[in-house]
């Protein structure tokens, strides 16, 4: 996997992090505390107009309300102001969506439930899922028997997943049936999970229905079909002709060769009967895995439903921006020259592989874009420098006595 701009540390270690740079000056360390706090303040601000817009624009494609509360925001919400906004929420928060070649990998490889899934995507006029974050684990994977191998497994921290579902007429015009799931055709489902492997991306979509692979199905038809023509052909049937033959014919039977060669062959087909039902059996076994896989992912891994998943999605939207600011920000106040872009982001990254031996793609564009448009930055002949902490705290003080104009004169 390439390198993400998601931040992996909470931006209270990150805080205290950059501090260590004023720890010298316990005024300066104080301000820079402020500062944070007010621009953390700022954003939650921000966050709390974008879950507004969201929620408004939802409402009417939201499956957690009844049809008659969704009845009331037509003409109100809007799709695409909607769609809009829910991308800049997730861009904010360092969200990247999966594309159809990993989401096609996935749907053909399996690294823990070893079982082929089917999706109706009829049911689907759009779809999408969106990343953050990913980790890769040292996993026991059954194999054969009681044979245990371990892999190593690539995870993502965070999946969004939106879901566009197709209208009724549609539905019905494809036989697509939603079957027992709570949902309305038209509505839009979204959900969040963390920790799903890459190649287990196909089990959050709620449609998934197991299905044999062809190996499953060569391993049961093949030996069943095969064996069973070949011992009835050799056995059962010539020691049933020839009992029959000699009915017909008064002849004596001979029982004890007849009852010798039929048993055997009954024996051989209950055993290849067994045999077939056992691999039967271990498909089984592969779908209650895959059951408990799926109500593990809904019960401990799901993070947010819906208008629920706002809530998740905006504040890690808000904790990136806080955290890319902040950093952006030492970084230039620290620093006895101005710094282009390149050179800032060069040196946050090294700073992140010296001290934290992590390796990230710091979005150093987007963390000036916000430090300009908070009157933090500013910019000459494309070079970068910032106000004193001292300037700062005005300054921000004076961005949030302009967040309501109804006194001003």
């Amino acid at each position: 996997m390439t390198r993400e701009h998601y931040i992996p540390f909470n931006k209270e270690f990150l805080l205290e992090q950059q501090i260590a740079a004023f720890a010298e000056d316990k005024q300066k360390a104080d301000d820079f505390k402020k500062l944070f706090e007010i621009i953390e303040h700022y954003y939650h601000y921000e966050s709390f107009n974008l879950n507004r817009n969201l929620k408004q624009n939802y409402a009417l494609y939201d499956p957690d309300l009844s049809e008659r509360e969704r009845e009331g925001f037509i003409g109100k919400s809007d799709f695409s102001i909607f769609k809009n906004t829910l991308l800049t929420v997730l861009e904010r928060g360092n969200y990247y969506r999966i594309g159809e070649e990993t989401l096609k990998e996935a749907f053909e490889e399996s690294d823990l439930i070893g079982l082929n899934l089917t999706i109706d995507f009829n049911a689907f006029k759009d779809y999408e899922l969106y990343a953050r974050g990913h980790h890769k684990a040292k996993e026991k994977v059954k194999k054969y028997f009681f044979w245990k191998k371990e892999v190593e497994i690539e995870y993502y921290d965070r999946v969004l997943i939106y879901l566009n579902y197709s209208d009724a007429d549609y539905l019905a015009a494809k036989k697509v049936k939603l079957g027992k799931m709570p949902i309305d055709p038209g509505s839009i489902a979204l959900k969040i999970f963390k920790r799903v492997p890459k190649n287990d991306l196909e089990t959050i979509f709620p449609n998934a229905v197991p299905k044999m692979s062809f190996k499953d199905k060569m391993l049961l038809w093949v030996p069943g079909v095969f064996g069973g023509i070949s011992l009835l052909s050799a056995k059962v049937i010539p020691a049933l002709l020839n009992m029959y033959e000699a009915y017909q014919t008064g002849e004596t039977i001979d029982l004890l060769n007849s009852k010798t060669s039929l048993n055997q062959g009954l024996i051989a087909l209950g055993i290849l009967a067994a045999y077939c039902f056992r691999q039967y059996n271990n498909f089984i076994n592969k779908k209650i895995r895959y059951s408990k896989t799926l109500s593990d992912s809904l019960y401990f891994k799901n993070l947010g439903n819906n208008s629920g998943a706002f809530y998740s999605l905006l504040n890690s939207s808000e904790e990136e921006a806080l955290k890319e600011t902040i950093l952006a920000y030492t970084f230039l106040h620290e620093s006895p020259v101005s710094l282009t872009a390149e050179e800032l982001d060069s040196q946050i990254e090294s700073w992140f592989a010296l001290n934290l031996k992590t390796e990230l793609d710091f979005d150093v564009n987007d963390a000036l874009i916000k430090l300009k448009s908070i009157g933090l930055g500013i910019e000459n002949d494309g070079k970068w420098q910032v106000v004193s902490l001292k300037e700062a705290l005005i300054k921000i003080d004076e961005l949030w006595d302009n967040v309501f104009e109804y006194n001003q004169k």
